[in-house]
């Protein structure tokens, strides 16, 4: 099975009606894949609930992963070892890395190059799809 993460710019994609971003979350859905979204991702695109319509309801097939204190120590660590600032896409990278231990995994993603570093830092392979 494959597993979808979503990060901030994804999440933006789909609030201004990206159709890939949307074609990308629909099949996901419709297939039964884990699509799992990083709290602080979401903090990121969120500003007006009333206002983001299409992002609330993209929400709805997500899982939220809780940026929890162990959760922050490990993607702060992650930062530390790879000289990123992005806490963000750290705890993206690590999401993924949890879900490709069982599935094969996407990373949907504005920012590929911040993205395939953290991940090649874990040693996970995943395939990342530009939105």
């Amino acid at each position: 099975m494959t597993a979808l993460v979503l990060d901030t710019g994804a999440l933006i994609a789909l609030d201004r009606n990206n159709r890939p971003a949307w074609a990308m979350l629909r099949v996901a859905a419709d297939t039964g894949s884990v699509i799992q979204v990083p709290a602080g991702a979401i903090g990121q695109a969120w500003r007006d609930g009333q206002r983001q319509a299409l992002l609330s309801r993209a929400l709805r097939h997500c899982d939220e992963v809780p940026l929890d204190g162990l959760a922050a120590r490990a993607a702060g660590l992650l930062c530390g070892q790879t000289s990123s600032t992005d806490v963000i896409d750290a705890s993206i990278a690590i999401a993924a890395g949890t879900l490709s231990r069982h599935d094969n995994v996407v990373i949907a993603t504005s920012d590929p190059d911040d993205i395939t570093q953290l991940t090649n830092s874990l040693g996970i392979t995943v395939r990342i799809e530009t939105v």
